[in-house]
């Protein structure tokens, strides 16, 4: 019997199924975002950085900038470029992806 090929379990835009995020990047699962719960990445595919601005988040002030599909230019999340607490530099260069904006691949 042959093995069947698996890939890498992904995430997507849950509008256009564009590929955005690998589950094995996933950092923490314990975020807040805009619309409820959020998933921390360390890296990101196929999405577009939008102009930076600082923003006061839970955590304190952050300059950060919103992420959206490179295809359908939904904002799918943000992402972290600077953290101004010394306890949230882990954050920085860091992607926010929304739970209600993403789907998942290959589960």
């Amino acid at each position: 019997m042959a093995a069947e090929l698996v890939g890498p379990r992904l995430y997507s835009c849950y509008n256009c199924r564009n590929h955005v995020a690998l589950h094995d990047d996933i950092i923490s699962k314990a975020f807040q975002g805009r619309n409820g719960r959020a998933f921390l990445f360390s890296h990101a595919m196929n999405v577009v950085v939008g102009p930076k601005e600082d923003r006061h988040l839970l955590t304190g002030l952050h300059t950060v900038a919103d992420i959206y599909c490179s295809d359908c230019r939904e904002v799918l999340g943000w992402k972290y470029e600077r953290a101004f607490e010394a306890s949230q530099k882990y954050k920085e260069g860091k992607f926010i992806f929304e739970k209600s904006k993403i789907a998942k691949e290959n589960w």
